[in-house]
């Protein structure tokens, strides 16, 4: 039997891409011989829930700038994805809005002079809220998959938080670790 989860790696999604190239997802689905495609739920500017507040060195209910992006894949919804950049960076920018951005997010941060140097990620388990449920089409009983990224640029100021919420039995996370 084949294996249907999505495996996926973070690296592509905090890499600037080179001119012309789709973004990670669009690459990353392709080449694992998938259909892979987002739908923006919402961009624009929002409060700072506490723990994006947190992340982003910013105080809770202090305006930044989201994604929320719906991922599909074959056809079938793979992750909700809510991306969250301080205002001095995104406002006014396509980060703020609904367009597709060619490259993706991290290639236009990069080419407004914002590159990440470090990423930090946390991973946990825990049962998705009713509104997740439904986003994902799981059950009330499979837990989901909880991502938090954290993006830092050369000098360690948060330049980008990513929330991303994944039905645990539809993934496997990968990370490859190259040491010095």
């Amino acid at each position: 039997m084949t294996d249907t989860r999505w495996v996926s790696s973070s690296l592509p999604y905090v890499t600037a891409r080179p001119d012309g190239s789709p973004d990670a997802w669009s690459a990353e689905t392709a080449a694992q011989g998938r259909r892979g495609r987002q739908k923006i739920v919402h961009a624009g500017e929002v409060p700072a829930p506490d723990a994006v507040a947190g992340l982003l060195g910013v105080r809770p209910g202090e305006v930044v700038v989201v994604r929320r992006r719906l991922m599909v894949l074959d056809e079938r919804p793979s992750e909700l994805t809510d991306t969250y950049y301080p205002v001095r960076i995104a406002r006014g920018t396509a980060l703020a809005g609904t367009a597709k951005i060619p490259g993706g997010a991290v290639t236009l941060l990069a080419r407004l002079g914002y590159a990440g140097t470090t990423v930090r990620e946390d991973v946990v388990a825990r049962m998705p809220t009713d509104d997740e449920r439904q986003a994902l089409d799981t059950a009330p009983d499979e837990p989901v998959i909880q991502l938090t990224r954290l993006t830092l640029d050369g000098a360690g100021e948060p330049i980008q938080a990513d929330v991303l919420i994944m039905p645990a039995h539809r993934q496997r996370l990968r990370y490859e670790i190259t040491l010095p």
